[in-house]
């Protein structure tokens, strides 16, 4: 009996330094801050990505949704350098999500990926989605 108290004394401890890794994780900007020099739309099993056309302020709009919403704050760039990252966390345990919006004339090119895991069990598709359904009623 001694012996499974042990073991599961151990087993959270490893769960509890696991989950404090991912919130404490430094997020290097150097390595999310890029994207994919061709975007598409389309939903791969750690994120997605979406294209659309939103007008040549599309980013400064979209930037002001993004940063009304809850667990989101930018990691890099801005609107003037016509690119910006995001890192979004989940509510419960903070797993970093990565979102980089670019604008290039009046394509808005979004591309949002996951760093832990293996499947984002398609959370970052519906986040863009959310993100330009608001940006489609705020016109």
């Amino acid at each position: 009996m001694k012996g499974v108290g042990i073991g599961l004394g151990v087993l959270v401890m490893l769960a509890a330094g696991a989950a404090l890794y991912v919130r404490l994780a430094p997020s290097d900007p150097a390595h999310w801050h890029q994207m994919p020099d061709i975007v598409s739309d389309g939903d791969f099993s750690q994120g997605a990505a979406r294209v659309v056309m939103a007008g040549e302020d599309g980013l400064s709009r979209l930037d002001r949704i993004i940063r009304d919403t809850a667990r989101s704050e930018v990691l890099a760039g801005t609107v003037g350098e016509g690119m910006i990252t995001y890192v979004s966390r989940s509510r419960i345990f903070g797993f970093p999500d990565y979102t980089t919006v670019r604008q290039r004339g009046a394509r808005l090119e979004l591309y949002a990926r996951q760093r832990f895991g293996l499947s984002d069990l398609g959370v970052n598709a519906a986040r863009l989605d959310r993100w330009l359904e608001a940006l489609a009623q705020r016109g």
